[in-house]
């Protein structure tokens, strides 16, 4: 039996409706944008055709309006009133977006029926036009990594398998079989996100850089680390200024972000030093893992893998609920004495919400109640070990407590 994520229902309702707005589809790489699609597809009668821009020359943008007559002429051909064009990695055409403006517009101007669904590759989709010449013209249904919920249903995986393993439907069946799995992770997922998703879509000058930066930073995940410190590690030649850039697009497609500092000004934020955090635990496992046993059974080193979860989970829905994730850390001025820390800060509509994560690899210090001293947050709470269950945040909807 299929699975069928939540979206299902949104892409099927907006496709039945009167032709309006433009659907666009849009997550990182193996989330199942494809998919979804296709089962749509099979429970529509709306005649379709599906165009793949992948192996298509970036510079040919006429592409876009060969495919589109094409339709055009079936559509006056067969006498059908209605039909539905779906194009997938549309951001790699160079210029797409004035090209599918055009059409669209044409096709508005002539009352012409035919329906468009856009699939792209994470928020760079966002950045490469739609915010500016597709401006009022498509509404967007955001395809985020799979919860546990998800992947507990479709799939049967435990917790601690998620914790560990993440969120990718694709390699599923292959978690008994760590190397293989590892092997696909690093090779059929990540490999391609940065040399197709990132490198051919953004201006990225050195890509040795940025695929040892994503690697690096993928391992470092749950850990505060300066980009000086990160740099040293780095075999490529670059700076601070490159590396900040370089991690704003992985952010830009799902894959890693640097978290920054929560503090009263946004001047502080920016200077502060970033704490690393995948979208997906996957990626931590696959670059930094040993073994799922033996990661399960170092209580310091499942600590990390716990609030990497953590913090995926907060990331996955941040935009499309519209709140900010951060850290907070206050150094000691006792030596002796650890830093008073908060895992994650969320911000939405200037409300906070501090959450501490307890888990083996640490007890509680004493940074909730001095954050909760300092800022008087509206919501602060623990996850894990004496506070709200891990399965149960795991399992809820962020909307749920937010």
């Amino acid at each position: 039996m299929e699975y069928l994520r939540k979206q299902f229902n949104t892409l099927k309702e907006r496709m039945l409706e009167p032709r309006k707005f433009m659907q666009v589809l849009a997550g990182p790489r193996q989330v199942g944008k494809s998919t979804l699609v296709n089962q749509v597809l099979s429970k529509v009668e709306i005649p379709h055709k599906v165009e793949v821009a992948d192996a298509v020359d970036p510079k040919d943008s006429d592409w876009i309006h060969r495919v589109w007559e094409a339709v055009r002429t079936t559509m006056m051909i067969r006498g059908i009133g209605e039909y539905l064009l779906v194009i997938d990695e549309v951001q790699k055409i160079d210029n797409w977006s004035e090209v599918v403006k055009k059409e669209w517009d044409t096709d508005t101007r002539n009352r012409l029926n035919l329906k468009v669904v856009l699939l792209g590759s994470s928020r760079l989709l966002l950045r490469k036009g739609l915010t500016e010449s597709l401006a009022g013209r498509y509404e967007l249904i955001r395809m985020p990594h799979w919860s546990l919920r998800e992947m507990r249903d479709a799939f049967g995986v435990s917790l601690d398998e998620y914790i560990y393993f993440g969120g990718y439907p694709g390699p599923a069946h292959l978690m008994k079989d760590e190397r293989r799995w590892r092997k696909y992770i690093r090779d059929s997922l990540a490999a391609p996100a940065i040399e197709k998703d990132v490198v051919m879509t953004s201006n990225i000058y050195k890509p040795a850089l940025m695929k040892q930066l994503f690697e690096l930073g993928c391992g470092y995940s749950a850990e505060i680390l300066s980009l000086t410190k990160l740099m040293g590690q780095l075999q490529d030649a670059g700076n601070v200024t490159t590396l900040a850039g370089y991690l704003e697009i992985l952010n830009q497609c799902a894959l890693l972000t640097a978290l920054q500092k929560y503090a009263g000004d946004e001047a502080r934020k920016r200077g502060s030093t970033p704490k690393y955090q995948v979208y997906n635990n996957a990626l931590l496992t696959a670059y930094k893992g040993r073994g799922y046993e033996t990661d399960r059974t170092d209580t310091r080193a499942w600590g990390r893998w716990v609030e990497s979860a953590v913090g995926a989970h907060l990331l996955s829905m941040a935009e499309d609920l519209g709140y900010g994730v951060y850290y907070w850390r206050e150094p000691s001025r006792n030596k002796d004495e650890k830093d008073k820390e908060v895992d994650f800060i969320v911000v939405r509509d200037g409300e906070v919400t501090a959450i501490e994560v307890k888990s083996g690899r640490r007890g509680m210090n004493a940074g909730l109640p001095a954050f909760v001293n300092a800022f008087h947050p509206k919501r602060s709470f623990v996850v894990g070990t004496d506070g709200v269950s891990l399965e149960d945040f795991l399992m809820c909807e962020v909307e749920t407590w937010l």
